[in-house]
Formats: structure tokens, sequence, C-alpha cells
């Protein structure tokens, strides 16, 4: 009987942990800041983006794994 008020109380718990999903309204503020978006810096992204064609030998090299000479 005790053992089976315990599993309850943990099943309970449980199923209430995931009540409380998405952002909040005043939470929102915080994440439409410049630093917050994916490219939160244009010029870091260029220079990634240039990396990553000169080691790919293809453009995009970044999004998708595989070389760029079609070796495989």
């Amino acid at each position: 009987m005790k053992f089976k008020r315990i599993y309850i109380a943990v099943l309970a718990l449980n199923v209430s942990a995931c009540s409380n999903l998405g952002v909040e309204p005043w939470q929102r503020e915080l994440l439409a800041e410049k630093e917050m978006s994916i490219n939160a810096s244009p010029l870091d992204s260029s220079l990634d983006d240039h990396i990553y064609f000169s080691k790919e030998a293809s453009s995009g090299g970044k999004s998708f794994s595989g070389g760029g000479c079609g070796c495989n």
C-alpha cells in the first residue's frame, strides 16, 4: 500500500513536470534581442562561410556533410 502511494506521487510529479512548456510573454523581450538571434554577427558568419567554402570546395558546405571533390 505504501509503495502504491509513492508510485502515484512520483507519477504525478513526472506528469506535471511538462505542464509549463513555451515562452511566456515577459520572456519574449529577452529572446527578441539581437544577441539571441541565430546570426548575431554577420561578419563572423561570412568569415565562417568563407572558411567552409575553402575547406569543402563547395558553397554551403556547413549545412550538410560530405567532401567537395566527390571522391566518396
